[in-house]
């Protein structure tokens, strides 16, 4: 029993979310009992009213107190919080109408001081440290603005009493536009996650992919990357989908004949693509909704063909992997029949098409998950196999409450980083700067946003980044003709690759926990397998055929070519040639290495030419490098004395 959340908390959760969700619900559907509306400052500080508090509620102060009942200072900030945020909740008017946020009333000034304070405080106990000081020293910029030497980061100074009272009650803030996203269409989006989830989607997926692949050579390889795609849909976090799919895959390929650090690769760098996995992708791409000023249906479509090419580079690589180590897949009696999977399963299926649908047709974002929550939970009630009763339905509005209200609290604290600059009016000119300093030119400019990217995405989220770089970065891409839509999802892949990339790389760390294996080397197996994200933010940015910002012909036909790249590039990084059956020499793989770059070309020339490259190594390797047969035992026995000696330890 969790001694920190009681009964009592417990059901103060499960109320604080149905009372946010049916606020937020009013809002999509436009109900407004008794003819009242929400100006949208006030639904913003009515839904931090609802899950705000849950934040103190369910994240302790320290990680040590996890285990201990709820202290005075966490009872006092819930209460301080629903008051401040209702308080302000009932004054929006007051608001936008007297200019509170320049001349408020002395109770709304020390308010506003208030809640810069607990948004941090939110940010720091959800997002960790590093996000908080950055969110802080930014929130801070407007005060010693003036001060800075350099010319461009000069802006317009502000008092510390007025930089609160905008950053509280302005509209590019805490209520700026990552809040204004996230309040309107994520809350939907994540209620579906967690209803899939508590429905038996997890279940249904796995089983579905162990029929569909599992009976193949390294069958239980490709199981791991169809499930954490299916997964991705559902949740849009790397860390979690390892921690939800990999109990189960990563013994299952150990058992096949992986070795532990492979099987923890394969499945963090699956996992790691649930973040950009379309329908539901990860918090960033919502946000992008606001930044970019398109549907997110679009967004998704866009987002559909990078994803895939992720997903088929770490197939090629599992499959060219198992073909060398003569690894078999699982007896088709021991696997679920699809068939059978599919009938009881029936509904999963359906809630992510019937989801696709409603994005695509009736073209509301914030209404079309709740439509699909809805008739998850209906199914639930009547299903045979995941029937969700009173406890089951408690579970599942306690897990909405904590997903929901951590994602806010990371969006509320980030909004201070857009707010510092925006009030100073910095965020105007940096874009201009960055592309002066790199002559205009577009190559540089990429590599300096990737690196940026990478290294932020080191010590905070991928939202808090993909926001301060929105703001800084993708502007100067635009500048220089790269596609809006490819812009911003460039920064978000390269934000979302320190997942799996030393030193930080927490979804490898997880897998590798899991599998008993040293992270480090987990981490290094999960960037060659994943190698393929590091080229394909590349290739969109210069080609947004890739993107599906083109005409249809021209997207399916690069598409087919980057399918052959990926697999070139796959086999090259495996050191396999999956078709012929032959291990290439350096050389044959440095040139498929080529050859797959080429094929992202946006030039249709080189692009088949890097084809033809490609094919004729395949060849060449065929019938004048006749390799012997691959024989993995010695790799197969250091890994297992290098686990045992990590398991000692």
């Amino acid at each position: 029993m969790n001694v920190r959340i009681t009964p009592f908390w417990k059901a103060t959760v499960i109320t604080l979310t149905v009372i946010g969700v049916l606020i937020a619900m009013n809002q999509a559907f436009f109900w407004n009992p008794g003819g009242i509306s929400l100006l949208k400052n006030a639904y913003m500080y009515a839904v931090l009213a609802s899950f705000l508090p849950i934040v103190f509620i369910v994240f302790p102060a320290k990680k040590t107190q996890d285990e201990r009942p709820i202290p005075i200072y966490d009872i006092a900030l819930i209460v301080i919080t629903l008051a401040t945020c209702v308080y302000f909740c009932v004054n929006a008017e007051n608001i936008v109408t007297l200019g509170w946020d320049y001349a408020p009333v002395p109770t709304a000034s020390v308010l506003s001081f208030v809640f810069w304070f607990i948004v941090l405080e939110a940010l720091r106990r959800t997002a960790g440290l590093v996000v908080t000081i950055i969110a802080l020293v930014f929130s801070l910029y407007p005060i010693f603005t003036g001060y800075i030497p350099i010319s461009f980061l000069q802006g317009i100074p502000f008092d510390i009493k007025t930089a609160a009272q905008i950053h509280a009650m302005g509209v590019d803030s805490i209520l700026g536009l990552p809040l204004q996203t996230g309040a309107t269409i994520l809350i939907g989006f994540l209620l579906f996650g967690v209803a899939l989830q508590h429905s038996g989607g997890a279940t249904f997926f796995y089983e579905l992919a162990m029929g569909l692949f599992g009976r193949y050579r390294g069958g239980s390889a490709k199981v791991s990357v169809i499930s954490s795609a299916f997964m991705g849909m559902m949740s849009g976090s790397a860390v979690s989908n390892v921690l939800t799919t990999g109990p189960m895959t990563i013994p299952a390929m150990k058992k096949a004949g992986f070795s532990g650090r492979y099987a923890a690769g394969i499945e963090a760098t699956a996992a790691t693509g649930g973040t950009i996995m379309p329908p539901i992708m990860g918090t960033a791409a919502f946000l992008m909704v606001s930044f970019v000023g398109v549907p997110y249906g679009q967004i998704a479509l866009a987002a559909v063909i990078p994803a895939l090419l992720y997903y088929i580079g770490i197939f090629v690589q599992a499959d060219a992997y198992s073909a060398k180590s003569g690894l078999k897949g699982v007896a088709k009696n021991l696997l679920p029949n699809v068939g059978k999977v599919i009938v009881f399963g029936w509904a999963y299926l359906a809630a992510l098409l019937g989801l696709v649908l409603l994005l695509v047709v009736q073209k509301n974002e914030s209404q079309a998950p709740y439509w699909i929550v809805g008739f998850l939970l209906v199914v639930a009630v009547f299903s045979k196999k995941h029937r969700m009763r009173l406890k089951g339905f408690s579970e599942f509005l306690y897990s909405s409450g904590k997903t929901i209200a951590e994602i806010l609290g990371i969006i509320a604290g980030v909004g201070l980083i857009v707010g510092g600059l925006s009030m100073t009016g910095v965020s105007l000119s940096l874009a201009r700067e960055l592309v002066n300093a790199f002559s205009g030119n577009l190559i540089l400019v990429l590599i300096a946003a990737a690196i940026t990217s990478f290294v932020l995405g080191m010590g905070m989220t991928v939202s808090a980044v993909y926001v301060f770089l929105a703001i800084v970065m993708a502007p100067a891409l635009v500048d220089l003709g790269v596609n809006p839509i490819a812009g911003h999802l460039f920064v978000i892949y390269w934000a979302t690759v320190s997942y799996i990339t030393p030193p930080v790389a927490l979804a490898s760390f997880a897998a590798a926990n899991i599998a008993g294996t040293p992270p480090m080397q987990a981490s290094l197996t999960a960037m060659r397998l994943g190698a393929v994200k590091y080229v394909v933010p590349f290739a969109f940015a210069l080609n947004p055929a890739l993107v599906a910002q083109a005409p249809l012909p021209e997207v399916l036909a690069t598409f087919i070519l980057a399918v052959i790249g990926v697999f070139f590039l796959g086999c090259a990084f495996e050191g396999w040639l999956v078709i012929v059956g032959r291990r290439p020499n350096w050389v044959m793989r440095a040139l498929l290495v080529v050859a797959g770059l080429l094929s992202f070309a946006p030039e249709l020339v080189f692009a088949l030419i890097g084809v033809v490259l490609g094919s004729a190594c395949f060849l060449i390797s065929r019938f004048w490098n006749r390799g012997g047969e691959y024989t993995p035992l010695s790799i197969s026995k250091d890994a297992q004395s290098e686990e045992s000696a990590f398991a000692e330890r």
